[in-house]
């Protein structure tokens, strides 16, 4: 056995010879330089990514090495086009310093230009306008031949052909023929497509648990459906996001297909039946918080499920329970039942809520989710010192939202809609009678890939025939990290006589914002938010601007911001915002 020294010499010596052998080195750059005469910035890019990094060698092997490069750029030159092109190479010598240089002179010439293109679709695909929608149109006649265009095409067509199901399709002929003499290139691309293979039954593993209606509700398509592989990734990603399965595997293999129909077997693998999450968080509206929620991911064959959710922070305590049971289809329908516990003290506003309800959410035939809810609050509250209370509200409601993202981490586009409106009648198990409306929209837009531009709009309002005795829960608060910025957390709403906020009738909140990414995960922001809580519609808003700093992290966008309420009337100032959650 070596000692310990010993290995540890023999690394020291391993070291020592590899810095010995790369200290010549360090001084050299990179070799071959690539001169275009003309403007031709593509095809200088082109011909350095094809001869690659040249370093070490001296004048006498970047002489031995000249025609090496020369036949690099050539190809690289005909990639793009030009067939005959003039490269004359030199070699400078240089100084100790700088090494020796291989520097080669390129005249392009005359390109290569595409006199005709031929792309003809036969058989069953030649009726799938999907299939033939939509084509690259390069290579065009006229244009530079460009080999990439060409095969980008070509792999197109084979690509659409295996995504949509026709597998026993190929190129009858395929061709792209140079002529460098006549500068011309003739693109033929035939393909015989053969007919479309469809989707089979769908069978799951018999060892799965669960009751085989509900694992059938999953699947989106009937047997016989033309075969598409967004139909079986749907299929995948739904059962992977119903939170009952730590794996999933789907076999829709061709080779295996009966006169053209593919059986789908999937093979599920049932996740431990419970998990329990912490987390630790902070924003400047309610400080340091504490997270933690616990889950029982399947209860039975049926895929009920439950759980329970706490938040603990200084101004904010909750803790609250569910139970679920799924409809069909169960990736986007089903039956909450909710019960939970708030208190809450911020601005000497303090109030202790319970609520109890149920909830029926489906998604409708034109995307929109749809929640209607029948719920009881309870709740005890104080407003400074002068105004306190309880109510008992039976409020049904109904919610409409619709989100749409390109990615769900961090998006570069979408939107967010969504409204809501509930209500209580003394009639019904209620002290007040009371109308609550809201609603937000939020869009998101990129140009250019580093410019974002973000808006947000809020509105809601208030109808009773008795302000006083409507609780705090169902009043208006503005300002804050997701209201107006420069402004304390629910610090803008109409006073009391001793300025303490009571919360408004109404509430109008808009924010217009701009980014710039600077760097990887990192952008620049500056923003303007313009609201308030009020009783009248025509009472004068708060205006809050300033810049941000974002952090797209590995859990979602970290958020600081630093915001000047330019309204001291109504407490604005300076004032450091920091927040983390999607943008949308």
């Amino acid at each position: 056995m070596l000692s310990r020294n010993r290995v540890v010499t023999t690394g020291r010596r391993r070291l020592l010879a590899l810095l010995i052998l790369w200290l010549p080195l360090s001084g050299w750059a990179q070799q071959v330089e690539v001169k275009l005469e003309g403007d031709y910035p593509e095809l200088k890019t082109n011909a350095e990514a094809f001869i690659g990094e040249v370093e070490g060698r001296n004048a006498t092997n970047l002489r031995r090495y000249a025609s090496t490069a020369v036949d690099q750029a050539s190809k690289a030159l005909r990639a793009l086009g030009y067939y005959k092109p003039r490269i004359d190479w030199r070699v400078e010598d240089g100084d100790s310093d700088d090494g020796a240089r291989l520097i080669l002179t390129i005249t392009p010439g005359e390109p290569v230009r595409v006199t005709s293109r031929t792309v003809e679709i036969r058989g069953a695909a030649s009726r799938d306008s999907r299939f033939t929608d939509n084509l690259p149109k390069q290579p065009a006649e006229g244009d530079v031949l460009n080999h990439g265009h060409y095969n980008s095409l070509r792999d197109t067509i084979q690509t659409r052909a295996r995504q949509r199901g026709y597998f026993d399709g190929g190129f009858v002929e395929k061709s792209l023929t140079v002529n460098p003499e006549d500068r011309t290139a003739e693109v033929t691309l035939v393909y015989e497509s053969g007919e479309r293979y469809q989707l089979g039954e769908v069978t799951f593993t018999e060892d799965h648990y669960f009751e085989s209606d509900l694992l059938h509700d999953f699947v989106t398509f009937e047997p016989g459906t033309p075969y598409h592989t967004d139909k079986i990734a749907e299929l995948n990603r739904d059962l992977s996001s119903s939170g009952y399965f730590s794996g999933v595997d789907i076999d829709a293999v061709p080779g295996r297909a009966v006169d053209g129909v593919i059986p789908v077997a999937v093979t599920v693998t049932r996740r431990p039946p419970r998990s329990v999450g912490v987390g630790v968080g902070f924003s400047t509206d309610v400080g340091p918080r504490f997270r933690a929620n616990w889950r029982e991911h399947w209860i039975n064959p049926m895929g009920h499920k439950r759980g329970a959710d706490t938040e603990l922070s200084v101004p904010r305590q909750n803790v609250s329970a569910w139970y679920e049971l799924p409809l069909e289809p169960p990736m986007t329908d089903l039956i909450r039942l909710t019960a939970g516990y708030q208190r809450e003290d911020i601005e000497n506003v303090e109030s202790e809520l319970l609520t109890l309800g149920q909830q029926w959410q489906h998604e409708l035939d034109n995307s929109w989710l749809q929640v209607l809810s029948l719920r009881w609050e309870g709740e005890r509250f104080n407003i400074g010192d002068e105004e306190s209370g309880t109510s008992s509200l039976f409020l049904p409601g109904a919610a409409y939202s619709r989100r749409y993202a390109d990615t769900a981490l961090d998006p570069s586009k979408g939107y967010r809609l969504q409204f809501d409106v509930t209500g209580a009648h003394r009639a019904v198990l209620s002290t007040v009678d009371v109308l609550h409306v809201s609603a937000l929209a939020k869009g998101l837009y990129t140009m250019f890939d580093n410019h974002r531009f973000l808006g947000r709009v809020q509105a809601g309002g208030v109808a009773t025939n008795s302000f006083e005795d409507v609780p705090p829960s169902l009043r208006f608060f503005a300002g804050g990290d997701q209201s107006v910025r420069g402004y304390g957390y629910e610090t803008l709403s109409p006073e009391n006589e001793n300025g303490v906020p009571v919360g408004g009738r109404y509430l109008l909140v808009g924010s217009a914002e701009y980014q710039y990414q600077f760097a990887d995960r990192w952008r620049a922001a500056l923003f303007v938010d313009h609201g308030n809580a009020v009783n009248d519609l025509f009472d004068p808003l708060a205006t809050g601007a300033g810049i941000g700093l974002r952090w797209v992290s590995p859990v979602g966008p970290l958020r600081l911001d630093v915001a000047k309420g330019l309204d001291p009337e109504f407490g604005g100032g300076w004032r450091i915002h920091f927040s983390m959650g999607p943008e949308l």
